[in-house]
């Protein structure tokens, strides 16, 4: 990868907001919090915010870039896999409500951006995917779980 701007962080990160739009204009309350934890509610902002930055720029100082032969071919068959299953699980649990949907729809964008990172050897992605990651999955299943328990 040659300077700075990543084109294919921007189509991933565009696909993978796609249908968090899609969902939120066709229900309004469709992401509601039933857990509440600011610190976590806090860093996962922090980490989705800078996941989505760090995929379409690459600071030469701290992105190696592509760093084994095969490296762009892996990124792009793996993130196009993981985008494909990320659409694929907002069309099978659209109208659910479960923690199924919460992990499935948690996981896998944090699979997208640690193995972005890792390929691209992509040093703040990595920490902020972790970040993201740990408290995207732990929001998301707490919230369904808490739901879930409510009704």
């Amino acid at each position: 990868m040659t300077g700075w701007f990543n084109p294919y962080g921007l189509i991933f990160v565009a696909v993978l907001l796609a249908p968090n739009i899609a969902f939120t204009m066709t229900h309004r309350n469709g992401f509601e919090n039933a857990w509440h934890n600011k610190t976590v509610e806090l860093l996962e902002q922090v980490g989705r915010f800078g996941c989505f930055l760090m995929m379409l720029v690459n600071p030469p100082a701290v992105c190696r870039g592509f760093w084994f032969a095969g490296a762009k071919t892996l990124y792009l068959i793996l993130g196009a896999a993981l985008l494909a299953l990320y659409c694929l699980g907002w069309v099978a649990f659209w109208k659910e409500s479960s923690t199924r949907k919460a992990l499935t729809l948690s996981i896998l964008p944090s699979l997208l951006f640690l193995e972005s990172g890792a390929l691209l050897a992509h040093f703040p992605l990595l920490v902020l995917g972790c970040v993201f990651a740990v408290c995207h999955v732990t929001l998301s299943y707490r919230n369904a779980a808490a739901a879930n328990q409510a009704g």
